[in-house]
């Protein structure tokens, strides 16, 4: 009776210090972004091509240039089924921007945003062309929506004016619609406002209080502007029509418009700053001749927020790029590159001298960047 007891105590022990050991296990993953799937790397935003509907997340790990494709399939065995606009993350949850060519389609999911499984999805009508999204506080997300669109047949795209949906991820539903201007575009937060651009022909930047959610006011500045960034001085910059126009947070007044080069048969696009935030890059993109098949070509420019005037003359990178973005730490730049829309793209990484580091190769129209 003595030894059975005994072997049912050794038992006993064995069992508790197995259940303490897989406890520690599970805690220790919890408090280490690398023990978990997609805890610690870079996030790739493959846009896809939009009439295939086709968008994904590719994943790049801290270290090595091999990446993991089209990780919410993986993870949730289904497709985004839509071109991917954008994704950002709050509070351990991730949320990806889903455009779909048909009516009523559009979404915002919802996933853990270190294991990618899905958690919730917002669908129309509360989610209609989803455009930009932004953390503006514990738990909320603002979304920028263009509304239900148009297709042209009357003359205009943007068919009703858009708003910005409040995202509360402790329930994972949208608690209020903002209203904005049409064709409402890109959103950045400067302390406790969010700067709001547009694509649908308005002339002023909209500001909006993020902790009471309403519009304060708006600032003219030209057509469709989009904020860009807050530099090393604080102060925040806005692309329109050729110029970066840069702004007081605090007033709100324009202390300066800097002009981008003189070609104007250019566009200038994926405006990023570098990590200590005193210089800006950018797309300069332009179409080739007729015996070129009007190929799109481009190249990569660097200028300091400090400068007085931009010629845009010397690239300081000789590639056209599909996004853009600056890892916040090392410096490292981050190019997609798309060689069409039919096949997978690439990613290039630069020294912050523009030496070319490795590429690797992404999917279909990789567009934007999240560093985890």
């Amino acid at each position: 009776m003595k030894k059975t007891t005994t072997a049912s105590a050794v038992r006993l022990k064995l069992a508790l210090g197995l259940l303490v050991a897989l406890n520690w296990s599970c805690n220790n993953d919890k408090d280490d972004p690398q023990a978990l799937p997609y805890g610690s790397g870079v996030l790739v935003v493959n846009a896809g091509n939009f009439s295939d509907n086709n968008g994904t997340i590719s994943f790049l790990p801290p270290s090595g240039s091999t990446a993991t494709y089209d990780i919410f399939n993986q993870v949730n065995q289904r497709s985004l089924t839509g071109s991917l606009q954008g994704y950002t993350e709050s509070d351990g949850k991730g949320v990806l921007l889903v455009d779909n060519t048909t009516a009523g389609q559009d979404k915002v999911e919802i996933v853990d945003a270190n294991t990618f499984k899905s958690l919730a999805t917002l669908k129309s009508p509360e989610i209609e062309n989803p455009r930009s999204a932004v953390r503006v506080g514990a738990n909320k997300v603002y979304v920028s929506c263009w509304d239900v669109s148009g297709d042209y047949s009357n003359g205009t795209f943007y068919k009703d004016p858009g708003y910005i949906a409040v995202v509360d991820l402790t329930t994972n539903t949208v608690i209020k619609k903002i209203p904005a201007v049409k064709g409402v575009e890109s959103l950045l937060l400067a302390g406790t406002e969010v700067f709001a651009g547009s694509a649908g022909g308005s002339t002023k930047l909209t500001v909006i209080d993020a902790t009471t959610d309403q519009v304060k006011t708006g600032i003219e500045i030209g057509a469709n502007p989009n904020p860009v960034a807050v530099d090393a001085n604080g102060k925040l910059w806005v692309y329109s029509s050729g110029e970066l126009v840069r702004i007081n947070v605090q007033s709100k007044a324009i202390e300066n418009r800097l002009k981008i080069g003189t070609d104007k048969s250019r566009s200038l696009s994926k405006f990023q700053l570098s990590s200590d935030k005193q210089y800006f890059y950018f797309v300069s993109s332009f179409y080739g001749s007729a015996a070129e098949n009007y190929k799109e070509k481009g190249e990569l420019y660097r200028f300091s927020v400090n400068d007085t005037s931009v010629p845009a003359t010397t690239p300081f990178i000789k590639r056209l790029f599909s996004g853009l973005a600056v890892e916040p730490t090392s410096g490292v730049i981050y190019g997609g590159f798309t060689p069409s829309y039919k096949q997978a793209g690439y990613v290039f990484r630069y020294q912050s001298n523009g030496t070319l580091i490795d590429s690797v190769k992404a999917e279909i129209a990789p567009s934007s960047f999240y560093f985890k």
